[in-house]
């Protein structure tokens, strides 16, 4: 049965991290069709605001500009890399003009979030009869910055790409001799974007999905944490109910076997005709059929919670009550090697407590130290007095008791030894009746323990 839980866990484990994954998977690729429609949407509206005159004027004065740098190279009065330079001033003169016309059309269009625009130019060629000259060409990030707000290239989106294609007359000197030439000028541009914080922005309009995803998955894990924990639970009740039968069932065995010796000895003619063996037999018959009924009230009494248990109170002096349980105990154990210490407190205390039923709790410590004890059973009783608090602590010489098990040891029919139940005869009662004792008296009830060196019981019931 373990084995198939450890299965059935291992397993429901696996099954969880595979739906994350999936579910991983699925928001992962919700977010990024969640980006792609906003930035296409983004686009979408700021794509008119290039079709205006305005526009189309700025785009001319630059256009005209860069010609005539161009022309001037061409004409060899300039190097190339002057051309570009001394384009470069102009440029910055008009980009004022353009960053203004850009925000008031934007402020117009209300997006209802911040975003950066810039221009740049990709590639400048010149076309010369069949010659191909390369003014200028960028890579991915080194474009030519035009227009706008200068961002890294990685940060934007490209809105648009545009080819311009121009023809410019110029006069060309050859040998002293002015003649026209034309210049043929192939110019790209691109167009992008950066939008201020968008990250945030597609992830506002994945909040819903993004805390139903959570509220799904920690129900998920909250599902099979209980339903884990309530399997192991049913299977320990399993297993308490199955240690329980077998262990009454052992402890029925004997008197019953008894009972059938004695009736079968009361059919014999010679123990009729013999009152000494008939009178012996009856004996038996009494003594098993009491020990029957104890059994059975054990099973009874013992079950009942603190709330359903009545106390008779009295007042008692501690030391003479503990000295005759300890008296009785001993009486108990005669024939067995068990010492017993004491160590009362000097200050008198009166208890008030139920004598039966205390008495009782102490007696199923006592039996507990002797039946898990060592060979030479050593018990120490001690008592203490402080904060209105009366404790008795019974220390003994046993096997001791695991950390994992200090609390499961006061839980009903739970017995330590499950390897082997009939290793230590008993009902796992004993311990549940005495905790469910000293609650009734407003107490409590604490272990101390080590492996192969003892254990110690705490109990603290308060006094006035």
């Amino acid at each position: 049965m373990k084995q198939k839980i450890n299965i059935l866990i291992v397993t429901s484990v696996l099954a969880l991290v595979a739906l994350s994954a999936i579910q991983g998977y699925l928001i992962y690729n919700t977010y990024q069709l969640k980006k792609d429609v906003f930035i296409k949407e983004t686009k979408e509206s700021i794509l008119g605001i290039n079709n205006t005159k305005e526009m189309d004027s700025i785009t001319e004065l630059w256009h005209n500009h860069l010609t005539k740098q161009l022309a001037a190279y061409k004409k060899n009065s300039i190097v190339k890399k002057d051309a570009i330079e001394y384009f470069k001033p102009y440029a910055d003169s008009l980009n004022d003009a353009f960053n203004m016309y850009y925000q008031n059309e934007i402020e117009k269009i209300n997006l209802g979030f911040s975003l950066k625009l810039k221009k740049t130019i990709t590639s400048i060629i010149a076309y010369d009869k069949d010659k191909i000259d390369t003014i200028f060409y960028g890579n991915e990030g080194s474009n030519y910055f035009l227009f706008g707000e200068n961002f890294p290239h990685k940060e934007g989106n490209v809105i648009r790409k545009s080819r311009w294609f121009t023809e410019h007359d110029y006069e060309q000197e050859n040998e002293g001799e002015m003649f026209n030439a034309k210049l043929n000028l192939e110019i790209k541009t691109e167009d992008s974007m950066s939008i201020i914080d968008w990250k945030k922005i597609v992830f506002s309009q994945m909040a819903t999905l993004f805390l139903f995803s959570v509220f799904l998955f920690l129900f998920v894990v909250l599902l099979l944490f209980y339903s884990i924990k309530t399997l192991i639970g049913q299977k320990r009740i399993a297993d308490v109910r199955n240690d329980f039968i077998n262990n009454i069932t052992h402890e029925l065995k004997t008197p019953l076997a008894t009972l059938g010796i004695a009736s079968k000895s009361l059919r014999n003619k010679d123990a009729q005709n013999s009152p000494d063996i008939f009178e012996n037999a009856l004996d038996i018959l009494d003594r098993q059929n009491n020990r029957l009924q104890k059994i059975i009230d054990q099973v009874m009494s013992n079950t009942l919670g603190s709330e359903e248990i009545s106390l008779q109170k009295e007042k008692i002096s501690d030391k003479k009550y503990l000295q005759e349980v300890v008296e009785d105990f001993k009486l108990s154990v005669i024939d067995k090697p068990v010492k017993v210490d004491t160590k009362f407190t000097l200050k008198k205390v009166t208890l008030t407590i139920d004598r039966f039923l205390f008495t009782t709790a102490l007696l199923n410590i006592l039996d507990n130290a002797v039946k898990y004890g060592k060979e030479d059973v050593q018990i120490t009783i001690q008592t203490e007095f402080d904060d209105n608090a009366y404790k008795i602590l019974i220390k003994d010489n046993g096997v001791g008791i695991s950390e994992k098990e200090y609390q499961r040891i006061f839980e009903k029919f739970y017995r330590v030894t499950t390897g082997n139940v009939h290793d230590v005869k008993g009902l796992g009662l004993g311990l549940f009746y005495t905790n469910q004792v000293v609650k009734a008296h407003k107490g409590s009830i604490t272990i101390e323990s080590k492996l192969d060196k003892g254990t110690t019981f705490i109990i603290s019931i308060p006094i006035q």
